[in-house]
């Protein structure tokens, strides 16, 4: 059995931070006549052997919502409400959850409703399904032909592109602030019509670079990193098979398959939620194994309202089979055994951080983000936030105003701290409070 979630874990579900709020409104009992969860059967990794949770909460109308959240079982966490939002999950089922991770519901096997929603959701697992067979394509020849075929035209466009970098040297740097977001806007759309999409997003995102102080750097920086993106592409025949997927998967070629599963119990680091552009929210979560020390990247995305996917919760340590791919340590759950929480990680300083961030650029050198954790680091601030180790080596800390949430939970002792390692310094993700408790820092 899994440990109850706690209102963290919640929070994490909200589509967006307006569901948030709303739910925090109507999370308190006076709200709800009715609510409780029901137990799962014995044996079941279920957190806080719990089933489901449901509740029927006051509303406008004469009749309350029925909500409920089913926790076990094929697509779980699975959502239902009787109102009209078209948020997944509702301000209702966050609320209700809440209250069942504060130990507000009793358990109660719940009325008739719950009965009929579950039980289709179970009839549904159960019926038989044709799955797809993975195998060769219908016409290999011609599937052969259109990924050469695409492959060619990438490596055409390219090659126009890495004259436009050189050009771009050769004519100094100046016109780049001139004229702003137009000049990447063009370049990007030559590479989509090569089909290096991914590339083309790079691209772009360079028009934020020329608002920084020190943009001059940056900018020769990126053009270095898309220079060897284009050489390697072009000898991406020669390289390494992990430094070859990532040339691949950078350009933006599909991702090859999983290549290996494998079982550890992994430690859950910490948790970003990003913008991913097109009304598109993406969550990466970062797990490292314990027996192993592999890292893998859980990588999800909604479109609008819908729920970003939170297959492992932060603080915990999650037995599971991780599905790898070659390229960029992204993974998905194959399988999972159990997950319980655990204090805090295994970290070291700054500089074994800074260490496994250049064996990391080593493998994919067009990396901007990777997870370190440091051990007895305490939080400082001088001209800015920083994070600082027992030996006095520090890494300026991306928080803004977070930081005094942060030096609030050190109480200036010395802390476990998970972050991301960027360009621009550490953003922190999560921090382990004197109780070994994990506290999400975002």
């Amino acid at each position: 059995m899994s440990e109850r979630w706690t209102t963290d874990d919640v929070w994490a579900l909200a589509p967006d931070a307006s569901s948030r709020r709303a739910a925090t409104k109507i999370a308190r009992p006076t709200s709800w006549p009715r609510l409780g969860w029901r137990a799962a059967e014995p044996g079941t990794d279920a957190p806080g052997g719990a089933a489901a949770v449901w509740g029927e909460c006051k509303g406008s109308g004469a009749k309350p919502y029925q909500a409920a959240a089913h926790l076990v079982g094929p697509g779980a966490p699975a959502y239902r409400c009787s109102c009209p939002s078209r948020k997944f999950p509702c301000k209702h089922v966050l609320a209700l959850l809440s209250l069942w991770a504060e130990g507000e519901a009793a358990e109660d096997a719940g009325p008739d409703w719950l009965d009929e929603w579950l039980a289709k959701r179970t009839a549904k697992a159960a019926a038989p399904t044709t799955p797809k067979k993975a195998g060769p394509p219908a016409d290999p020849e011609a599937a052969a032909r259109r990924a050469r075929q695409r492959e060619e035209r990438v490596a055409e466009g390219l090659t126009e592109f890495q004259t436009w970098l050189t050009d771009q040297i050769g004519t100094g740097l100046v016109d780049s602030r001139r004229r702003g977001y137009q000049k990447w806007d063009t370049v990007a759309a030559r590479l989509v019509d090569a089909q290096a999409g991914r590339l083309a997003e790079r691209v772009r995102a360079l028009s934020g670079v020329i608002t920084a102080a020190d943009w001059p750097d940056r900018l020769l920086t990126e053009y270095a990193l898309l220079h060897l993106l284009c050489v390697g592409y072009r000898r991406r025949d020669e390289l390494p098979a992990g430094l070859g997927a990532a040339v691949r998967a950078r350009v933006g070629l599909p991702l090859p398959d999983p290549d290996e599963t494998v079982r550890d119990h992994w430690y859950v680091l910490g948790r970003h939620d990003f913008d991913a552009g097109q009304r598109v929210r993406g969550r990466r979560i970062w797990l490292r194994g314990r027996d192993t020390g592999r890292t893998a990247a859980l990588l999800s995305f909604a479109h609008g309202g819908r729920a970003l996917d939170t297959p492992a919760r932060v603080g915990t340590l999650l037995d599971a089979d991780l599905a790898l791919h070659p390229a960029e340590n992204r993974a998905v759950v194959a399988a999972r055994h159990a997950e319980q929480r655990v204090g805090a990680p295994p970290g070291g300083s700054v500089a074994d951080a800074l260490d496994d961030v250049s064996r990391a650029l080593a493998d994919d050198p067009w990396r901007d983000v990777w997870p370190v954790v440091l051990a007895d680091a305490v939080v400082a601030h001088d001209d800015g936030w920083w994070i600082v180790d027992p030996s006095g080596d520090a890494l300026p800390l991306l928080v803004g105003d977070a930081g005094w949430k942060l030096f609030s939970i050190s109480g200036g002792r010395g802390l476990t701290a998970a972050g991301e390692w960027t360009p621009d310094g550490l953003r922190p993700l999560t921090v382990w409070d004197a109780r070994g408790r994990a506290v999400p820092v975002a």
